[in-house]
């Protein structure tokens, strides 16, 4: 286990409780940057929604805890926020917590990096199903370099309708067989 990770794992140990004890879920920390100020960055998150209010107070409970964490060493900025609507994936529980959303995954293949768009169908401890146009691929957490939930601009479709932009492929083909049949 690399530095960082024990360092980023102490933190997370340390804020968790007093998460969980303002009654929400401590989503993701990271440590970001490198020699002088870094920012601690503590994402946070409950049903529903975190507001506000809760970051305030989340920040307030963290900053005393953090300045007396040995963990830490240096000066560093905190950062509280919630995961927003495009969620930052990085764990399999968040890959979980993802499921039936839209994705945008960046995995590496022998030749650099490919990006796969489709829906999280099914998430576990190693890897990830995405489906994109009825195909179905597997994808391995160790080869994702970068992945996020999509949040799609519009109405949400009426019962049995597809949303804009999904089946185009099945829509286009449709038409065609009809035409060559006609």
């Amino acid at each position: 286990m690399k530095a960082a990770d024990a360092t980023i794992d102490a933190i997370r140990d340390a804020v968790a409780p007093v998460i969980a004890g303002l009654g929400l879920e401590l989503y993701d920390v990271e440590l970001i940057g490198g020699g002088g100020t870094r920012t601690l960055r503590v994402t946070i998150d409950r049903e529903g929604g975190v507001d506000l209010d809760s970051i305030t107070e989340v920040t307030r409970s963290l900053s005393p805890i953090l300045d007396d964490d040995s963990t830490l060493p240096g000066s560093f900025l905190l950062e509280v926020s919630s995961p927003g609507v495009e969620r930052t994936l990085r764990t399999p529980a968040h890959y979980r917590g993802a499921r039936d959303c839209i994705v945008s995954i960046k995995v590496r293949t022998s030749t650099g990096t490919e990006r796969v768009h489709g829906v999280l169908v099914d998430a576990g401890d190693e890897q990830c199903t995405i489906e994109t146009d009825g195909q179905r691929e597997e994808i391995r957490y160790c080869d994702i370099t970068q992945a996020r939930t999509v949040f799609e601009w519009g109405p949400q479709p009426r019962p049995g309708q597809r949303k804009a932009g999904q089946g185009a492929t099945a829509s286009k083909r449709a038409r065609a067989s009809r035409g060559a049949s006609a």
